[in-house]
């Protein structure tokens, strides 16, 4: 398709986007670096190539009509693509690299090792896109994903996997004042409520362990991270994804109540997209991600 054809001077379509949102040829033209007559000039020959007006004339002021608004909104929707392309190409030269990856895992394992991995990958330029909604890597604005489940995926390559072990856990505070450290359904119990069933409920975690405790949670929440600061604050017991919450353990605000632990069905994985944009920052970063996640 032939667009020089169809569409008029590039040059006066950025001048009537820029009297539109400035709603002055004078503004226009001081943010253009022209002069006001200049402007003038762009939208009478833009009025003439389309046949109709794009403003009402008014003593100091101007109307865009119905017909101006319309090409404006799509002009400024147009130019807002153009730079955020321009900008991604931009960026790729700057060794900018896009992890994606769940908010707990983002929070808990990734965001304490980032500045390691900026250390030990000189230049590079770390973007993170947390999300609990399974990122698309068909859409080309990841390079590097984390993804809890099993392999294969249809979208992206396994470079690397990790287990995890589910334990309960709470802080140092509510244990003491526990007898013991078996769970009982005296326990506060801290639930963690999601749509992706690969997260274990309480209840499930029960069954596999077996357990028989009748769990009714006192606190519920949607997001993994609220549960664990929870946990840490004396909430009650929450489940513990120990690659997850290993910071926490180690540094003392939460410790393992139960003995009884459960090695999960899934496993974290470092997933490459199929349509992979190839770099060297962004091949540097996932075999770093895929040796720290076996470490």
């Amino acid at each position: 398709m032939d667009f020089r054809r169809r569409i008029p001077s590039l040059t006066a379509l950025m001048t009537l986007e820029a009297v539109i949102r400035r709603k002055s040829f004078t503004l226009a033209a001081v943010e253009l670096g022209v002069t006001q007559a200049a402007v003038s000039r762009q939208i009478a020959g833009l009025e003439e190539d389309l046949g109709q007006p794009m403003f009402v004339r008014k003593h100091r002021a101007i109307e865009p009509t119905t017909a101006c608004l319309a090409l404006g909104a799509s002009l400024a929707q147009s130019f807002s693509n153009i730079a955020d392309t321009i900008e991604v190409i931009r960026s790729s030269e700057k060794d900018v690299v896009t992890i994606g990856a769940t908010v707990a895992f983002s929070s808990f394992w990734l965001l304490p090792r980032l500045a390691q991995l900026r250390r030990e990958n000189a230049g590079i330029q770390i973007r993170v896109v947390s999300q609990d909604t399974r990122i698309d890597l068909d859409a080309g604005e990841i390079d590097i994903a984390i993804r809890y489940g099993t392999p294969p995926f249809s979208d992206g390559t396994v470079i690397a996997s990790q287990s995890d072990v589910v334990v309960p856990v709470c802080s140092p505070d509510y244990m003491r004042t526990r007898s013991s450290r078996q769970l009982s359904e005296s326990d506060e119990f801290i639930e963690t409520d999601v749509q992706d069933r690969s997260w274990l409920s309480w209840t499930r975690w029960m069954e596999k362990t077996g357990h028989s405790l009748n769990v009714k949670p006192s606190l519920r929440f949607n997001h993994y991270t609220e549960t664990i600061a929870a946990a840490r604050a004396g909430q009650g017991v929450a489940l513990g994804w120990r690659l997850l919450v290993q910071t926490f353990l180690d540094d003392g605000t939460l410790v393992e109540l139960d003995e009884s632990e459960l090695v999960a069905d899934d496993h974290y994985n470092v997933l490459l997209p199929l349509r992979m944009r190839r770099t060297v920052a962004a091949d540097h970063a996932a075999k770093w991600l895929s040796a720290a996640l076996h470490h």
